[in-house]
């Protein structure tokens, strides 16, 4: 028995062997690689459409220069979903509701696309933090303003989606909880409670999905900026 409603976001084990090494299986079975074959099955067919409407929509707005991402965007996104949807099976714990993994990745992506910015062109980046037109009393407070708004951007990323999953599974614990509870006393009401957790359950699918790929548009945004 769980003793408190976060415990469900540490790594799970089954009589003292972590369940991670199985967990780490699901990216080959949601995503498993195609073999050669004349035609793909409708699973495939469906995961390169995605990823083909996905890549095409990031990279669009960007110059030659940012298509270099578009490997590194697109194995972003999939692992995201990947591990978003993994919390969504028994047994199991959202690695992304950890905020070191979500800030471990924002970091080094948004400092890299910050020095590619400064490398390549420095005067347009460094221009970002001064926006045009400003009165010049306003030149230092804007500065600064606009210094803190660019170092809080990793932040927003790691914390949007830790915060996001994290509600989403301790809201659908706590109605599987109040169902568990209202089954012997009141199973009509333990009923209409199992249907909202059902709709709960595909609406976090949804968010999974919908926060994985905030994640990779919010930084093709950024490297749009320095590019």
């Amino acid at each position: 028995m769980m003793t408190s409603f976060f415990d469900q976001f540490m790594s799970p084990t089954l009589l003292g062997v972590p369940l991670m090494a199985l967990a780490f299986v699901l990216p080959w079975l949601l995503f498993p690689s195609p073999a050669p074959r004349w035609l793909n099955n409708r699973l495939l067919t469906l995961q390169g459409w995605f990823i083909n409407r996905f890549t095409s929509q990031l990279l669009t707005p960007m110059n030659v220069g940012g298509h270099k991402w578009a490997l590194i965007l697109t194995s972003l996104m999939v692992f995201l979903i990947s591990l978003n949807m993994l919390g969504l099976l028994p047994y199991t714990f959202t690695p992304t509701t950890q905020l070191s993994l979500n800030m471990g990745l924002a970091v080094p992506l948004w400092l890299a696309t910050v020095l590619i910015g400064l490398r390549n062109q420095p005067t347009a980046a460094l221009g970002h933090l001064l926006p045009e037109g400003t009165p010049v009393p306003l030149i230092p407070v804007l500065i600064i303003i606009e210094t803190i708004s660019l170092f809080i951007r990793p932040l927003a990323l790691g914390v949007r989606l830790t915060a996001n999953l994290t509600a989403g599974h301790l809201l659908m614990q706590l109605i599987a909880t109040a169902a568990f509870v209202l089954l012997p006393l009141m199973p009509t009401v333990a009923l209409l409670t199992t249907i909202v957790l059902l709709l709960l359950t595909v609406l976090e699918v949804a968010v999974a999905m919908i926060q994985a790929y905030v994640f990779v548009l919010l930084m093709s945004l950024y490297l749009q900026e320095n590019v």
